[in-house]
């Protein structure tokens, strides 16, 4: 099987990667980023591009499967437009052209409470992702909805809070929809995913990650 994967230098993609290429089950693994990774591998093809012109590498988003965990934070893109552009536009426009090459998996980490009509933004954001490529009739479809993601030696203060106060409550029976979940183990479900579900759509929750 042949993937695809965007997302590859993020906390979560830079886990599937390894995933990918020590995996037997692919025979090969295309990334495209925005700066050279220094990765090197014989199933390993990097393609630097520029994501404002998506169009023009078409001619390499082809293979089996797309695997989109491409994501970025409010604080880091600037902006709500910008925030947009990284998680929706851009996975979109690749989930588009893979489809239109007949790609026919497509893998998406998206997030827990994701809903188009949510009153929350980035909630509201991933829910219009799973929509908009819901839309385009892959033939198999996997949603992937984790709650807070433990990113492995992150610096961010909010999140470091955040997953003390789940442990906490996760503890005593509470919140364990929200159970943080370290990136690496997300990454060796999401590469599993393909082989492990059926043709169709598939909506994998948090609570079914881990005995997945």
């Amino acid at each position: 099987m042949k993937a695809l994967l965007i997302g590859a230098t993020g906390s979560t993609g830079k886990f599937l990667l390894n995933e990918l290429i020590q995996d037997d089950d692919y025979t090969s693994v295309s990334i495209f980023v925005r700066r050279p990774t220094g990765r090197s591998h014989p199933k390993l093809t990097e393609h630097v591009i520029d994501f404002s012109t998506i169009d023009q590498y078409k001619e390499h988003i082809q293979g089996d499967v797309l695997f989109s965990c491409l994501g970025t934070t409010l604080k880091a893109a600037g902006s709500k437009e910008e925030q947009w552009k990284i998680d929706f536009e851009i996975p979109a426009a690749f989930a588009s052209i893979a489809r239109q090459n007949r790609v026919n998996s497509l893998v998406l980490v998206s997030a827990s409470d994701a809903s188009p009509k949510s009153s929350i933004f980035y909630s509201r954001m991933k829910g219009e992702l799973e929509v908009a490529i819901a839309e385009m009739d892959f033939g198999q479809y996997i949603i992937f909805k984790p709650g807070l993601l433990l990113r492995e030696g992150t610096d961010r203060t909010g999140e470091k809070v955040m997953a003390k106060a789940l442990d906490f409550f996760n503890g005593i029976g509470l919140l364990k929809k929200y159970k943080p979940l370290p990136t690496e183990v997300l990454a060796m479900k999401l590469a599993k995913a393909p082989w492990k579900l059926p043709q169709g759509t598939s909506v994998v929750k948090l609570q079914e990650i881990a005995s997945f």
